[in-house]
């Protein structure tokens, strides 16, 4: 246990690892661009420091994954749950904190712990003597997100995903499987709109409210790929020759081509989670909810994930990850938080947590013991590093774990709760 371990960068997810690794006895040297240069988004000197948000979402822990996954982590002594009680707001059933308290107490932490080291550096190069954990997060300077891209391939500089539905909530009354023409697997699901169906919903997507990006952020994004609302914009026919082009899928109730059709893929091999073909979206949350709704066959949608679109560095972490976040090429450095491919403040913290918690058992020499697939933990890390041509970033929720075939909603997830709640204790056991 002599050596020294670098953790690169202080966000949510370095400093979970930091704390991790400190609290077992291991020696680190967390590096960090503050108090010398700040990103874009950032203006505090604290480290964690919360930018788009101070919700850290449901604390429902047996009806929400977030909720779930929070759980899971206070059960693995985890900084950042610790932060967030000693700093919550009220916030019904939501988790909120005050931003500045939160910071403040994780920074204190950090800097009176014995075994953690503070350097105000920035790193251009990635520290392969030793162990090292990488989590600069999605504004990652551009000479290491250089470095990074000599290791990983391609790096992705924004997230311009769609939204994926919960396969169960799909009207199959409203939709056909087929592929177009007939080619391929029939996986896709295809949700077919009249014409009167398609107006009202073009109208309804004319009008809702976008999400704000950040200055920095608005050229990169919207160059890099078009959300359907600005899409549409161009025309009411513009999406009927793009995402929801019906031509060539026949829908077996009428034997013709709807007058427009959105289609759906898997985003799993299960099959229990469906992504909207071509629906990067920059609408508020509660706009997608509302407005995509109106497609028939999403009328009652359970949305897993909301679009997306704004910066964010990431890797593909399915090509060059192995299972327990450590790259491929280098098995003694890992890779945490955004940039890993998770999405979302608690999701960083939660992979910041884990990936140290695998270090510090390779640092021992100890044998490998992954966490369970059927925890949130696990399942985010297996979606992240599971061969997928489509791969993008993925937040906390049930989709992503392994189904209990149970047709009640709320008691699967209850099940799939308890499910999880067990298998991090037993994993506890086990690491200690």
């Amino acid at each position: 246990m002599k050596n020294k371990v670098n953790v690169v960068g202080a966000g949510l997810a370095g400093v979970e690892a930091a704390c991790y690794l400190a609290r077992r006895g291991v020696k680190v040297r967390l590096y960090d661009i503050k108090p010398k240069k700040f990103t874009p988004a950032h203006k505090s000197e604290k480290f964690a420091e919360l930018v788009c948000s101070n919700s850290l979402k449901s604390a429902d822990v047996y009806g929400n994954a977030a909720g779930l996954l929070k759980e899971e982590m206070r059960l693995l002594g985890s900084v950042t749950m610790e932060a967030a009680e000693r700093s919550k707001v009220p916030a019904g059933g939501a988790l909120a904190v005050n931003r500045e308290e939160f910071a403040e107490f994780i920074t204190d932490k950090i800097k009176n712990d014995p075994n953690i080291e503070f350097v105000s550096e920035e790193i251009t190069e990635i520290p392969t003597d030793g162990f090292t954990v990488i989590a600069t997060g999605p504004l990652t300077t551009e000479p290491l997100a250089a470095a990074i891209g000599k290791v990983a391939g391609k790096l992705y500089f924004y997230d311009a995903s769609a939204p994926v539905i919960s396969a169960d909530s799909i009207d199959m009354e409203s939709a056909f499987y087929g592929d177009r023409y007939g080619k391929g697997d029939g996986d896709h699901i295809n949700c077919p709109m009249t014409k009167e169906e398609y107006l009202a919903f073009y109208d309804a997507l004319m009008k809702a409210e976008r999400a704000t990006l950040r200055e920095f952020e608005k050229k990169e994004v919207f160059e890099g790929c078009m959300p359907v609302e600005v899409m549409a914009a161009r025309g009411k026919d513009t999406l009927r020759f793009g995402p929801l082009k019906p031509v060539g899928l026949d829908d077996p109730k009428t034997g013709r081509w709807a007058y427009a059709t959105l289609q759906l893929r898997r985003e799993d091999k299960a099959g229990t989670m469906y992504n909207m073909v071509g629906f990067q979206t920059n609408l508020k949350f509660g706009e997608q909810k509302r407005v995509f709704s109106m497609i028939p066959a999403l009328s009652n949608a359970e949305f897993l994930r909301y679009g997306v679109m704004h910066r964010n560095t990431f890797i593909n972490s399915p090509t060059v990850l192995n299972a327990d976040y450590s790259f491929k090429e280098y098995p003694n450095v890992f890779v945490a938080g955004q940039l890993s491919g998770v999405e979302g403040y608690v999701e960083s913290a939660g992979s910041g947590l884990l990936a140290a918690i695998y270090l510090e058992r390779k640092l021992r020499g100890a044998r490998e013991i992954l966490i369970s697939e059927n925890t949130v933990l696990g399942a985010l890390a297996k979606f992240v590093t599971t061969p997928n041509k489509d791969f993008e970033p993925m937040n906390a929720n049930f989709g992503i774990l392994p189904l209990i075939p149970i047709r009640d909603k709320a008691e699967r997830k209850r099940l799939a709760a308890e499910r999880s709640l067990a298998a991090v204790k037993e994993f506890l056991t086990e690491i200690n």
